[in-house]
């Protein structure tokens, strides 16, 4: 046998075994159960398996064919609100009905991680669509007749930074850039957004999560601000952490700020509870400790609560990169951070979030929850979320049972889908919006012939008198039991 010959055995011999160890190291780690295992008030929570090479399952759009349109849940009926948009992600309803839209997408910045955590960034984020310029404006859309369908556009702005939360009250817009609260002039109703903003309050700057979202408190004092972190668990180092994985409060008549709530990787959906008037976010969490784990979630945001990123998720459960890689825990910290009250599923991405609301026209079957955009996976296999789910809740406002599909069929198969829904909110015939960022289309979902809900009643108890002075031996409280604590009575 030539030199040649056997050189050339020998390559193909080689070649072979990359392949074969290529195929062992990309192949990750699939899921060993199903999104609803790990979902709900009670998920199962398996072992970590840390990652050094994640798993990756991306889907690329492709688009909706003309005429195609979202699987819907039994009753509900969907179609296009809009079309032919840029990008969008955050959706807010006007008093008067009008939908502001933030087209948007990343700026500019550097994924925590290095080198090689930016080349396998860059290339998920070009095959899940999310690597087009942002364009940075922010677009009214009109259905002048109420047939559900958008037939006016005006662009209200298009020199923001990657904006996506909105808000507006007596006429002043809030829009959260990456970087900055800005306020602007606005009447309701005006088709053009002129004048140069105000500046609120600056925000930490892009990192690997950075859409900052808004939601204003009932009597439009404060504002709430949503900022994810600038990593998955902390490995640029915790100085780059300073004033992400929280949720800020902007005092908007004083003019000053503080942490809300923290611990909280990525915070994105804020709404009200309208049963308890608590502050709920979507979160999503850490990557990379395997397909099972860990789940995004929808929880409460108590003032002062933290939910403990990055050394713990879900309640206790301790991430042992952070000690051994980044920074020892605080003290205590495991005994004061918080469960998350609904898990969503690992990876799914959950964004947007709506409640159920007076005059919303979804049925029955829907009347008291909150709806969820899951954007959809990157490090799962199979891939999870790519739909809009409902999360039932009591008549006390806690979530209830396991997240049941409203919008699906987004994932058309063979690594493909045909969008990525992003946001949702309510429209003025009472029908769920839903921003599909990738194929650039809103689409509207609703009930047909639904009765409209009634008003989402707030739960109020009495509460117990304060005893202002001791009237006997506190001592005796255990000898003269008083009849209703007697043993049984509970």
């Amino acid at each position: 046998m030539s030199i040649l010959k056997k050189i050339a055995i020998g390559l193909v011999v080689v070649i072979a075994i990359l392949a074969v160890a290529g195929w062992w190291v990309l192949r990750g780690s699939p899921a060993e159960h199903t999104v609803a295992e790990v979902s709900g008030t009670d998920p199962l929570l398996v072992e970590p398996d840390e990652q050094t090479i994640p798993t990756v399952e991306v889907a690329e759009p492709i688009g909706w064919a003309d005429g195609a349109a979202p699987d819907a849940a039994e009753g509900l009926t969907v179609n296009r609100f809009a079309v032919g948009l840029e990008h969008p992600r955050v959706i807010y309803a006007m008093p008067n009905g009008d939908i502001l839209v933030a087209e948007s997408n990343a700026p500019e910045r550097v994924i925590a991680g290095g080198g090689i955590t930016n080349l396998v960034a860059g290339f998920l984020f070009r095959r899940a669509g999310a690597a087009v310029p942002s364009p940075n404006k922010l677009v009214l859309l009109r259905d002048t007749d109420g047939d559900g369908v958008a037939e006016a556009k005006y662009t209200l702005r298009s020199d923001l930074e990657s904006p996506s939360g909105i808000a507006w009250r007596d006429d002043k817009l809030y829009v959260a850039n990456h970087n900055a609260v800005l306020s602007f002039d606005y009447a309701e109703g005006a088709t053009s957004l002129n004048g140069a903003p105000t500046k609120l309050m600056d925000l930490p700057a892009a990192g690997n999560h950075w859409m900052r979202n808004l939601a204003l408190n009932e009597d439009g004092t404060k504002l709430f601000v949503a900022v994810g972190s600038a990593s998955n668990y902390g490995e640029g180092g915790m100085a780059a952490e300073e004033g992400r994985a929280a949720i800020h409060e902007l005092d908007l008549v004083g003019g000053g700020s503080r942490i809300y709530g923290s611990g909280l990787r990525n915070p994105n959906g804020l709404a009200w509870n309208p049963w308890s008037g608590e502050l709920w976010t979507t979160v999503n969490e850490r990557d990379m400790l395997g397909s099972d784990l860990v789940p995004d979630y929808l929880t409460n945001v108590p003032v002062g609560v933290t939910y403990g990123w990055p050394w713990l998720y879900w309640g206790e459960n301790i991430d042992a990169r952070v000690e051994r890689e980044v920074t020892p825990m605080p003290n205590f910290l495991n005994e004061y951070s918080r469960t998350p009250e609904f898990a969503l599923g690992p990876h799914v991405a959950a964004l947007g979030l709506a409640f159920t609301r007076e005059g919303s026209t979804m049925g029955e079957a829907f009347g008291r929850g909150a709806f969820i955009a899951r954007h959809g996976s990157w490090n799962r296999k199979p891939a999870a979320g790519y739909d809009v789910v409902f999360v039932k809740f009591d008549e006390r406002g806690n979530p209830l049972g396991k997240p049941i599909k409203v919008l699906g069929s987004f994932l058309a198969g063979n690594g493909q889908t045909h969008g990525r829904p992003t946001w949702v909110a309510w429209d003025k015939t009472g029908a769920l919006l839903v921003s599909d960022d990738t194929a650039n289309i809103i689409w509207r979902v609703t009930a047909p012939g639904a009765r409209p809900a009634g008003p989402q009643v707030r739960v109020q108890e009495e509460h117990l008198r304060p005893q202002r002075e001791l009237t006997s031996d506190p001592r005796r409280a255990f000898e003269e039991i008083p009849a209703g604590m007697q043993p049984g009575q509970f």
